[in-house]
């Protein structure tokens, strides 16, 4: 049980950081919030947004000089990443405890992932292709339907400036295990049009995936494969707007990233994979009337993964051969409108349409569904409160129909401090895998009687945003029915109830050259099914996370450090397979030499600190990086 110390440190903190401002900040107008869409699908500040959110800006990203998109989120509020090897292997995002399929991950606007796994492949995404991340915490079916049962990650990719002229860039950064990484592009605009372009590839020769040993435990990837996994990829992405005098835009999104990923496995699932992801979307908004804003979108996503093997398997060597593919295919459309009812009153109606389609060698019982959302949302203010209520009706062509709602309160004081509290439904449907793949060697591997997960949230918090400060705390507590898991012979099935209780902490200021930004996270994500596996820890997730990012700025150079501590988790239901708690440290610097030119290092987990986040999976050591930018 979280300890209502624990609960008053915080507050005392944040309310510390309140009173120590306001003795210097006497405009009310200081206040500094960034604008997010995700939250409600409508431009809003993050001060109104009544939710908790993280944004990652272009400039945090340069910053942080990452190498992946797990670096970005691992350590933010209620996030907890698991990791099947070093960069490119398999990544799971889990939000406020839920599972990864609870995640509803966005592409400037247009849904990704497998749907065979139901997951998104974060690891196949370039960082160098992003502009912006916004991270939603709580649930959101009620106005993106299944799959947001946790919250979104919507990562938009880097385009061009109205009026920005033409901008060419190209950035090359070598380190540890033979990485390479360059990308380089163009962009530009004017008054009306904007449009980017880039392309990119990256190499690593890698670390062994998994740890030696997990044969003889029968573990993890149930092999000894003492190799390096190497990856390699190629990536390209491109988009392009136009606006007109009359308001009227049009835009279009293009990314496409193919991998080559090797990792420890056998002749019947292979250790080398081809992977591409594939985002195309298209968006239309125009203003019919000034009360009336309408936005059609029509995209598509595409996880293709071709696996192959090839070395010795218990004496015997085998040649390459393939051993299987998945292609999955994601059609949707969406048709928005936003009606101004009055001043500060907003309706939201729209609705989406989204069609799944899985092509394989193995013979799934079904390899099409569709799905179509008809939702409604109101905004409004009424002097220093706002509320927030939407709800949405799916109809799934599997599992039926099923109604979500959710409603938000917020007080806001003077000087951005900020009182919501908010409740939400949400439901996510089984994945193909979960339900149809068929038996491997006799053994069942899936289970059609598989229901949907419901869940309930609740949540409170008190944030304040200010142009030199920022603090946070919020408690929440989601109940989730047929929660899905998966037994010793991994085969999925529904636990009757899960508990998940957490409370995040967020605390961050900017003073003189000197930025600083912490985070913390306590959980509780409990089985609650009454069974023999009742009050274990639901699996890979750390049940504490700190985070604290300290960043000083010389003139012409930069220096920096991210400190991150996990405590421990589990990768089992029955909490046997126990992994411990970890630190690591990372340190950077940057200098520019002359205008657009910079050149960047990093030394990441500096202490060479081994840890897992996945049960008998590897991580990096320490590696360094070394980056040479051009961006003008």
């Amino acid at each position: 049980m979280l300890k209502k110390t624990t609960l008053a440190a915080l507050l005392g903190l944040a309310l510390a950081s309140q009173a120590g401002h306001a003795q210097t900040a006497t405009d009310p107008n200081s206040t500094l919030s960034p604008v997010i869409v995700t939250a409600t699908r409508t431009a809003i500040t993050e001060n109104d947004a009544l939710s908790s959110v993280s944004v990652i800006t272009r400039e945090d990203i340069d910053r942080l000089q990452p190498t992946s998109v797990s670096d970005l989120l691992n350590g933010l509020p209620g996030v907890s990443i698991a990791q099947t090897g070093g960069i490119g292997e398999a990544t799971s995002l889990y939000l406020r405890g839920t599972n990864p399929t609870h995640v509803l991950v966005l592409i400037d606007g247009v849904r990704i992932g497998s749907v065979s796994l139901g997951l998104a492949a974060l690891e196949q995404i370039p960082v160098s292709a992003i502009d912006r991340i916004e991270l939603v915490r709580g649930p959101r079916a009620s106005l993106y339907g299944s799959d947001a049962l946790g919250g979104v990650l919507q990562i938009f990719l880097r385009h061009g400036q109205p009026d920005g002229g033409v901008k060419p860039e190209f950035s090359v950064t070598g380190g540890s295990h033979g990485y390479i990484n360059g990308q380089a592009g163009i962009s530009g605009g004017d008054s009306h049009l904007w449009y980017n372009a880039s392309l990119g590839g990256e190499y690593t020769g890698g670390i062994p995936a998994c740890r030696m040993g997990a044969a003889e435990l029968g573990v993890a990837c149930g092999v000894d494969d003492p190799r390096n996994d190497a990856y390699r990829n190629w990536n390209g992405f491109a988009n392009f707007g136009y606006r007109w005098d009359n308001g009227t835009e049009l835009s279009f999104d293009w990314m496409r990233s193919k991998s080559n990923v090797e990792y420890a496995g056998s002749p019947y699932g292979g250790n080398d994979a081809i992977e591409e992801q594939y985002v195309a979307g298209a968006r239309l908004s125009f203003t019919p009337v000034d009360i009336w804003k309408v936005t059609l979108s029509a995209g598509q996503s595409r996880d293709d993964d071709d696996t192959f093997y090839q070395g010795t398997y218990f004496g015997e060597y085998y040649p390459r051969m393939p051993t299987g593919f998945f292609d999955s295919r994601r059609n949707q459309a969406s048709w928005q409108n936003d009606i101004t009812l009055a001043s500060n009153q907003l309706l939201t109606v729209g609705v989406d349409y989204q069609q799944e389609h899985i092509y394989s060698d193995t013979a799934f019982q079904q390899t099409t569904r569709g799905d179509t959302g008809t939702f409604a949302q109101y905004q409004g203010t009424f002097g220093q409160n706002e509320v927030q209520a939407s709800v949405r009706h799916d109809h799934n062509d599997q599992f039926g129909n099923h109604n979500t709602g959710a409603l938000a309160w917020g007080y806001h004081f003077d000087q951005g401090l900020v009182l919501s509290a908010s409740y939400g439904t949400a439901f996510h449907a089984p994945t193909f895998d979960d339900l149809y793949f068929p038996a491997f060697g006799g053994v069942p591997t899936a289970n059609p009687d598989l229901k949907p997960e419901t869940s309930r949230s609740a949540e409170i918090g008190l944030n304040q945003q200010l142009s030199n400060w920022n603090w946070g705390v919020n408690a929440y507590q989601t109940r989730i029915t047929d929660l899905i898991g998966f037994n010793s012979e991994f085969i999925p099935f529904n636990l009757s109830s899960a508990r998940i209780r957490g409370l995040e902490g967020q605390f961050g200021f900017k003073l003189d050259d000197w930025r600083v930004q912490s985070y913390l996270t306590l959980l509780q994500p409990k089985n609650n099914d009454g069974g023999p596996d009742n009050g274990n820890v639901l699996p890979r997730r750390a049940e504490r996370t700190a985070r604290v990012d300290i960043d000083r700025q010389f003139g012409k150079f930069g220096v920096g450090a991210t400190f991150f501590a996990a405590g421990k988790r589990y990768d089992d239901v029955a909490n046997t397979e126990r992994m411990g708690g970890y630190a690591t440290t990372d340190f950077r610097a940057s200098y520019t030499f002359a205008p657009g030119w910079q050149v960047e290092g990093k030394l990441a987990n500096a202490f060479d600190h081994r840890y897992e986040t996945t049960y008998y999976y590897n991580q990096l050591g320490r590696t360094w990086y070394l980056t040479l930018r051009y961006t003008p």
